[in-house]
């Protein structure tokens, strides 16, 4: 009598959890990356979250914008101009990869941001932001060759091979251990002042 009890317990929470996750669950049904049905919840069996497919971000022209005066750019006008590879190490995958893209302070001079190693490239900093909404920041002096050995580009192939997936261009830095600031579908770069 006593197994039939824990039986029937066992047999209502999981009804209690299971209706408590249908009623989280988004209305429109998950799929996973194959396109079949995702289990319940999101969760793979192992209770493992699973990433649900996303619809692609919108890929907008790059704006950049310091003082009044700003320039857009899109993979097509960014393709004609001079590129630099890095290479840098992908923890996930545990491998090495080439990025390539053109220099983030080639496009910074072309609207006059300064260069050079004194007064106020030193005041100077960017909130880069991407077209999901994430934003970092980076003093100039990160960005900027003259003070900092690696390099910050803007990314359009990956491998030899356009970036796809979440945009076509992705803003990389090769000196970072962690790619917590890189951003990916970068749609906007502010060069603001600590005044």
């Amino acid at each position: 009598m006593q197994s039939k009890v824990s039986a029937v317990t066992i047999l209502l929470a999981l009804a209690v959890a299971a209706a408590t996750l249908q009623a989280q669950a988004p209305s429109q049904p998950q799929t996973s990356p194959a396109g079949g049905m995702a289990p319940m919840g999101g969760m793979d069996m192992k209770g493992m979250k699973m990433d649900a497919a996303k619809p692609p971000l919108p890929t907008g022209p790059l704006k950049i914008a310091y003082q009044d005066k700003s320039a857009e750019w899109t993979p097509a006008t960014l393709a004609a101009l001079p590129h630099k590879a890095v290479i840098v190490f992908n923890a996930h995958a545990k491998a090495n990869e080439t990025y390539s893209g053109v220099p983030l302070t080639d496009l910074l001079t072309k609207l006059g941001v300064p260069n050079d190693e004194h007064g106020k490239t030193l005041k100077l900093y960017l909130v880069v932001q991407g077209a999901d909404g994430y934003k970092v920041v980076f003093s100039l002096g990160e960005v900027t060759p003259i003070f900092n050995n690696s390099t910050v580009i803007i990314a359009d192939s990956l491998e030899g091979k356009p970036i796809a997936g979440e945009g076509s261009l992705q803003l990389v830095n090769s000196g970072e251990k962690v790619h917590s600031r890189w951003v990916r579908n970068p749609v906007s770069v502010k060069v603001l002042s600590v005044e």
